[in-house]
């Protein structure tokens, strides 16, 4: 009897002590290390022969290191030292990680390469990528999408297909990503980054920024990703090819709470940029100029907020009233060939279009030798808002439409022929649209009529 009281007065001040074990203050302030990388993915740097990796830990490990190397079994790999900065999220519990980058200069054209990132503390996965061939004389492909979630993200199964065969030499993300970056303090975000890395660890993953990204002034996008030049990968442009690909934010039309002074400054880089691609020396290295930014010119669905009564967008025409900063002018003064939106859940393929009017080469080949820039909708790679239904009275400037979850394929034949293909997940993969735009001559389009 005395054994069985002993033992459940051992119990019972186990249970009273308990508590206080749990809430000890070494065991809430423990030191939990991450320092694993994670969160991998590619850009292109400021010339085709950069490489950049860019990744995440959970802990600082004081080192951002690439091992380099051409076959990771058989040769000693290069180190490559970088950067690494603190990211703390604007949300409430400002989580903290750090972001790393390494730049890998001077590489080989045309080579494959075997690479592995993180520090002494702790390596990633062995990844490869190759590097695009010398020139402007070689056919790139790429795959083109918006409006891509962390949830419902229906595209993504079949782009890991695809890069796992090889089939792109780059992947362009048109805004609007995880849905959002920010939420759950930015747990989605770095579910988001996970998620791509089976694809973005392997090909260069160029972006733009899209409304989903714009809390606390897009630091989440500006963080996480590291595109050419020196402007937080807001606006850039890189040539692949015969392309001269020009990304820019739409987003500086529409939050001008962050300052007035972004969509200035990107729109005078704007004119020096497509001015410098429109010069007759690099229109004949170069032929084509594709832009590529989130919200689109002209509306086709039944939910117009970002277009007035007039069918009117800021991007188009430029500020309300004033008309200053209008894209359309300037694209179509420099000859912009082929002009890349998202936003919309859809994809919409425009005939060539200024004004509202339609400007094709012929009535048998709308896009050979058009008279005016060709617009492309392409934001259903899937999202947990779902799809978007269309106008039920479609303006005349739509020649094709689905809604279709999916994806956009390029490739960049030559100096003359482009081809596009609309990639339909509902339907297994099947080609639901593809069309060519024929150029023989390139520049500034002749004056509307």
């Amino acid at each position: 009897m005395q054994q069985l009281h002993f033992a459940l007065l051992a119990s019972l001040l186990l249970l009273l002590l308990l508590p206080g074990i749990r809430s000890t203050p070494t065991d809430q302030k423990a030191n939990i290390v991450h320092y694993q990388p994670e969160q991998v993915h590619l850009a292109f740097g400021d010339n085709l022969r950069d490489i950049v990796v860019t990744w995440s830990t959970r802990s600082s490990t004081n080192a951002s290191v690439v091992q380099l190397t051409r076959n990771y079994l058989n040769d000693d790999p290069i180190m490559v030292n970088g950067t690494w900065q603190r990211f703390v999220d604007g949300g409430k519990k400002a989580r903290t990680q750090y972001i790393h980058n390494v730049e890998l200069k001077d590489l080989e054209p045309d080579t494959q390469y075997e690479y592995t990132c993180g520090s002494p503390l702790g390596w990633s996965a062995v990844f490869n990528f190759k590097t695009p061939p010398a020139g402007e004389k070689w056919s790139p492909s790429l795959a083109i999408f918006g409006d891509m979630g962390n949830e419902n993200a229906q595209s993504m199964g079949r782009l890991q297909q695809d890069t796992e065969r090889g089939m792109y030499d780059a992947i362009i993300h048109v805004g609007d990503f995880a849905y959002d970056m920010d939420t759950s303090n930015a747990a989605v975000g770095d579910a988001f980054m996970r998620q791509i890395e089976s694809v973005a660890a392997y090909v260069p993953y160029m972006v733009c920024p899209g409304n989903h990204e714009e809390k606390y002034n897009f630091s989440n996008y500006r963080a996480r990703f590291n595109m050419p030049g020196e402007t937080d990968s807001l606006w850039y442009s890189f040539n692949l090819g015969p392309v001269h690909f020009v990304s820019f934010s739409t987003e500086v039309y529409y939050f001008l709470s962050y300052g007035f002074k972004l969509l200035t400054k990107q729109f005078e880089w704007l004119e020096r940029d497509l001015a410098e691609a429109n010069l007759p020396e690099n229109r004949a290295k170069r032929p084509w100029i594709i832009t590529y930014g989130h919200r689109p010119m002209y509306c086709s669905d039944d939910k117009e907020y970002d277009c007035n009564s007039d069918l009117e967008t800021y991007i188009r025409q430029g500020l309300p009233m004033l008309k200053w900063f209008g894209l359309e002018d300037l694209f179509f003064k420099h000859g912009v060939d082929v002009e890349i939106f998202a936003h919309e859940h859809f994809y919409t393929r425009l005939w060539p279009i200024y004004n509202y009017k339609v400007y094709n080469g012929s009535a048998e080949a709308p896009y050979t030798n058009p008279k005016a820039p060709i617009q492309i909708i392409t934001g259903s790679a899937g999202c947990k808002e779902e799809r978007e239904p269309f106008s039920k009275d479609l303006p005349s400037w739509n020649a094709y439409n689905s809604n279709d979850y999916g994806y956009t394929r390029l490739k960049a034949h030559n100096g003359t022929h482009l081809h596009f293909e609309q990639v339909s997940d509902d339907q297994d993969g099947a080609i639901v649209d593809s069309f060519w735009v024929i150029k023989d001559k390139h520049g500034a389009y002749p004056a509307p009529q």
